[in-house]
């Protein structure tokens, strides 16, 4: 099978068009960030893909974000001391290669934390007194201060995989059983439907979940609610400003990892009722986002929106995965909400090309849909990069155990074309998606200085020339396919 070409070219263009040569930065499977140089034109060598007056305003991109996870610092800490500086500095130094700006972190354990554990795990704590952060001083709370040497501002946003396990129906951390990873009785597997057999297949979940996993009584949704202030309270007086929160990640994945089953009924009832009133009392600056949303169950999240109290409670609305499907259509019902991208797919471990090409479709996806922000998911992992659940994914950077040395995935180079260029506050001005047509998604931005951005890919198995109409003159750039050897435009 013949592999899928690739390559992203970034250029940066004077706002006025003074200029005649520009920088161009090509990455193909066999070589990554390679420099050379274009020209504008005032012909056009074939009619152009996009064209913009410089006029055009999708929307103003706030930040790329990374996730702060166990498995992640436990990576880091193989590599030299050197060279940990080295890749704090690549990712989130605001003069480096990745310059996030934004960081993302689980309360209670996620999938990619050594193993279960919560701020409480003793039952009917309903007053939280055993409440306490002591696992996270010890992982997530360092590998987020020696990100912060680096970047003094980051600011950061949290969603819980699963509540303490005393706080759900099945006393348990994961929704479903599996004998190989988790230790829940299959005899409780049957909350999750319990007598309904609906299943569509086209959709994500092919079922819904019936019942509500965390216990609707009131004490424990207040002692919930309660629990997101205390968790942020704590971080705080870490030096740890928490921005924003999440009720929930992905509510529609019934997992045999931390996670925590919901109904559209119970996401209202919690949100409006219980967390809502809770942080704008103790939090008032921290908002609260819809999210992170999983589900390409339009009627679901439409549900939940149209609920006319949630508008006074939530800010925002956050997708990742199947979620990113319904994207466009709940934006266009509902426009006055703000939108952010919550977790880049992680793959199945290949760290290959294939994931790279991916990372790059859904960046475009994201942003040319309106969502100001962008957090990818493990920004380095060791080895196969295998969570304790036993899932295989991708990282941008991946660490050899055994030679203590690491490498820049292809997906890290994706990242890069975009994050290096479009900065906090550039203008998306206009967006041309992926398409089985053409297969060269498109971007042109316009960053703080006031230059011109433009991002392409060609996924073809031949080269394509881009032409785009950029106020009065062209740029027309042939984009080769599978290539160890891109043509460099001279300058004139």
């Amino acid at each position: 099978m013949q592999k899928i070409s690739f390559l992203s070219v970034f250029l940066v263009l004077s706002a006025f068009m003074n200029a005649q040569s520009f920088t161009h930065i090509s990455s193909t499977p066999d070589k990554m960030w390679q420099e050379s140089t274009v020209r504008m034109e005032k012909k056009q060598s074939s009619v152009p893909l996009l064209e913009i007056s410089g006029q055009e305003h999708l929307l103003t991109f706030k930040a790329w974000g990374g996730t702060f996870n166990e498995l992640g610092w436990d990576a880091l800490n193989i590599l030299p001391r050197t060279q940990q500086q080295t890749i704090l500095s690549q990712l989130f130094s605001p003069d480096d290669a990745l310059k996030l700006s934004l960081g993302r972190f689980s309360m209670n354990a996620n999938d990619y934390a050594r193993d279960w554990y919560s701020c409480t795990e003793v039952d009917g704590d309903f007053q939280l007194k055993h409440f306490n952060i002591n696992r996270d001083k010890t992982t997530l709370i360092p590998f987020i201060k020696a990100a912060q040497e680096f970047n003094p501002g980051l600011r950061f946003w949290i969603s819980p995989w699963s509540p303490p396990a005393w706080m759900k129906v099945n006393k348990y951390y994961s929704v479903v059983s599996n004998k190989e990873f988790n230790k829940l009785s299959p005899e409780l597997d049957y909350i999750l439907y319990e007598d309904e057999t609906e299943r569509n297949e086209r959709l994500f979940p092919k079922q819904l979940a019936v019942n509500d996993y965390l216990i609707q009584d009131p004490r424990y949704l207040q002692a919930y609610a309660n629990y997101f202030s205390k968790f942020i309270t704590a971080y705080k007086e870490q030096g740890i400003p928490v921005t924003m929160v999440m009720f929930q990640n992905e509510a529609w994945s019934y997992t045999p990892y931390p996670g925590c089953a919901w109904t559209a009924e119970g996401i209202i009832r919690f949100n409006v009722e219980y967390l809502a009133p809770t942080l704008q009392k103790a939090h008032p600056a921290v908002k609260i986002y819809l999210g992170t949303i999983n589900t390409n169950r339009y009627e679901v999240i439409d549900q939940v929106l149209s609920d006319p109290r949630m508008s006074q409670s939530i800010q925002g609305v956050g997708f990742q995965w199947e979620g990113g499907q319904i994207l466009p259509r709940i934006r266009e019902k509902y426009p006055d909400y703000k939108y952010v991208q919550t977790e880049s797919e992680c793959g199945w471990g290949s760290f290959d090309w294939k994931a790279a090409e991916h990372t790059f479709r859904l960046i475009n996806h994201y942003l040319g849909n309106g969502c100001e922000e962008y957090t990818f998911w493990n920004a380095i992992l060791a080895d196969d990069g295998v969570s304790g659940w036993g899932w295989k994914q991708n990282s941008l950077i991946r660490v050899n155990s055994k030679s203590r040395t690491a490498t820049y995935t292809p997906e890290y180079y994706a990242a890069m074309h975009y994050s290096h260029f479009i900065t906090s506050g550039s203008q998306i001005l206009a967006v041309r998606f992926n398409d089985k047509a053409h297969q060269m998604p498109v971007m042109i931005a316009r960053n703080p200085q006031g230059k011109y951005i433009i991002i392409a890919g060609n996924f073809n198995s031949e080269s394509k020339v881009l032409s785009l109409k950029i106020g009065a003159k062209f740029l027309n750039v042939t984009l080769k396919a599978n290539s160890l050897n891109s043509r460099a435009l001279k300058s004139p």
